[in-house]
C-alpha cells in the first residue's frame, strides 16, 4: 500500500484540502479529505505533495510523429493543406526503431504536462512505398513500447486509409497509410486485439471519409465494434464541399447512414457543422483541439453548441503545436469568447472534466480520484509565476496553469515523473534533429 497526503485536490467536483488517499495495486482504496484537521490522524500521513492534485489528464487525440514539425511550418504563408505535405515530408522519414524512439521522447513530454492517457491517431503503417513489413503492425507495435517506456497508458487507434480523396487513389506519403480494402484493415487489426495488457487499448479509426469510401465504412464500424472508433470530421471547409460535391451530404450525414455515430464514437475537429450535424453529434464524444485549429487556421468549432446537443467532449493536442492539456481546457473558452465577443461560456468545472475524460479511450475507470479508480494524480504548484496569487483551485488549474506547472505524476499508482524536464527536452531534441537533418 501507498499513501499520499494531498494539500489540495480535486476531489468530487470541488478543491479537498488536506486529501489522503492510499493506492493498492494501481487503484485507489481510500480517499480522504480533511485529514489533518482529523484529531484521530497520527502518525505517518504518507507522501505529502505540496499544490493542487488534479486527476490524470486525458489526451484523446494524438499524432506522435507530427511532434517533429513544431517550429518548422511557420514560415510561409498557406493552409492545412500546404502545411500537410511538410507532415508527408516527415512521415517519409520514419521506420519502426526511430518511430519508437521519437514516439517514446515525444510522450514523456505528454507525461511531465500531466496526461496519463493518449489516444494515438494511428495511420503510418508500412514501408516506404506502400509495401507491408514482415510484422505488418510493427508500427503498432513502436508506439505501444513508446507508451509503455515512457509510463503512459496508450489507445491505439488504427486508422483505416483507403483514398487519397474522394474518388482518389493514395499517392506519396498515403502509399505507407493505406490498407487496399476495410476487410485487409480489420484483418490486420484483428491480429492484435486484445494484447498488451491493462494499459493498452485497441481501438479503431476512419481517418475520414474523404479517405475511406463511404460503401466500405460499415466495415470498420462492424470491425471496431466494442471498442473505441475516432473519426476526424470537418476539419476544413474544403473537405465539406469536396464531400457534399461527391455524395450530396454533409461528412457527418455520411458516418450517420453508414452507422458510424454510436456511443463509443468519438468525433474529432467537428469545426464546420451545419446545425443538422450537430443535431446528429449529440449522443457520440467529440474531441476538439484548440491549439491546433488555431496554429493551421481551420477555425473555431462549435464547442459549446455541441455540448447543449448532449455530445460529450474531450480534448486532445493532435499535431502537438503545443502539448498543454491545461491550454487547450482554456482555450475552449477563450476561442468562444473571439467567435461570439461574449465571456464566461464555461466554468471551470466543465472544462476540467473535458481535460480529464478517458472513457472515449476505453478507460472508463481513470480521470477521477475516488475509491476503485485508476490511481492517477498530477499535482501542479500553485506557487510559480503563472499561478501564484490565483487561488489555488479549479480557476487556477484551467485558466492560470501551464504544463511547465506540473511537478509530479502517478500513473496506475506509480511515479512516472518527479520533475526533470531537462531530460526529456534532450531525448526531444535529439529525435528530432537526427530525424530532420
Amino acid at each position: 500500500m501507498t499513501a499520499y497526503l494531498l494539500e489540495r485536490a480535486w476531489v468530487d467536483g470541488a478543491v479537498r484540502d488536506d486529501v489522503r488517499v492510499e493506492v493498492v495495486d494501481g487503484r485507489f482504496v481510500s480517499v480522504l479529505p480533511d485529514r489533518c484537521q482529523d484529531p484521530r490522524s497520527t502518525g505517518d500521513l504518507g507522501t505529502r505533495l505540496p499544490g493542487l492534485t488534479l486527476p490524470g489528464l486525458a489526451n484523446a487525440h494524438s499524432h506522435a510523429f507530427h511532434r517533429a514539425l513544431r517550429g518548422r511550418t511557420q514560415r510561409e504563408r498557406g493552409t492545412f493543406w500546404t502545411w500537410r505535405e511538410q507532415m508527408y515530408d516527415v512521415a517519409a522519414r520514419l521506420d519502426p526503431d526511430s518511430y519508437r524512439r521519437l514516439a517514446t521522447a515525444v510522450f514523456r513530454e505528454m507525461v511531465a504536462a500531466g496526461i496519463t492517457t493518449v489516444g494515438e491517431f494511428h495511420y503510418l503503417h508500412h514501408q516506404r512505398g506502400g509495401t507491408p513489413y514482415d510484422d505488418p503492425n510493427a508500427m503498432g507495435h513502436a508506439l505501444v513500447e513508446a507508451a509503455r517506456d515512457a509510463g503512459i497508458r496508450i489507445a491505439l487507434l488504427d486508422t483505416c486509409y483507403l483514398s487519397g480523396g474522394f474518388g482518389a487513389p493514395v499517392s506519396t506519403a498515403q502509399l505507407r497509410y493505406a490498407c487496399g480494402s476495410a476487410e485487409a484493415w480489420a484483418s490486420r487489426v484483428a491480429q492484435v486485439r486484445g494484447s498488451g495488457g491493462d494499459q493498452v487499448v485497441h481501438g479503431a479509426a476512419i481517418h475520414s471519409v474523404r479517405a475511406v469510401p463511404r460503401e466500405q465504412l460499415p466495415t470498420v464500424v462492424d470491425a471496431a465494434r466494442g471498442g473505441p472508433l475516432h473519426v476526424h470530421l470537418s476539419e476544413q471547409v474544403a473537405e465539406n464541399e469536396a464531400c457534399l460535391a461527391a455524395y450530396g451530404a454533409t461528412p457527418a450525414q455520411v458516418l450517420h447512414e453508414a452507422g458510424a455515430l454510436g456511443p463509443d464514437t468519438t468525433v474529432v475537429h467537428a469545426t464546420h457543422l451545419t446545425a443538422r450535424d450537430v443535431e446528429m453529434l449529440g449522443g457520440v464524444s467529440v474531441c476538439l483541439t484548440p491549439t491546433t485549429e488555431r496554429d493551421l487556421g481551420d477555425g473555431i468549432g462549435p464547442g459549446r453548441r455541441l455540448h447543449e446537443a448532449g455530445a460529450r467532449l474531450s480534448l486532445g493536442s493532435d499535431s502537438h503545436a503545443v502539448i498543454d492539456l491545461f491550454e487547450e481546457m482554456r482555450a475552449l473558452e477563450l476561442d468562444e469568447r473571439l467567435a461570439t465577443q461574449q465571456r464566461g461560456h464555461w466554468s471551470a468545472a466543465e472544462l476540467l472534466a473535458a481535460g480529464t475524460r478517458h472513457d472515449s479511450l476505453g478507460f472508463p475507470d481513470a480521470g477521477r480520484i475516488a475509491v476503485g479508480a485508476r490511481a492517477d494524480l498530477v499535482t501542479i504548484a500553485t506557487d510559480s509565476p503563472a499561478t501564484a496569487g490565483t487561488g489555488a483551485d479549479e480557476q487556477t488549474a484551467v485558466f492560470a496553469a501551464t504544463a511547465a506547472d506540473v511537478t509530479h505524476v502517478v500513473v496506475d499508482g506509480r511515479v512516472v515523473y518527479d520533475g526533470d524536464r531537462a531530460a526529456i527536452g534532450r531525448a526531444l531534441h535529439h529525435e528530432i534533429q537526427g530525424l530532420m537533418s
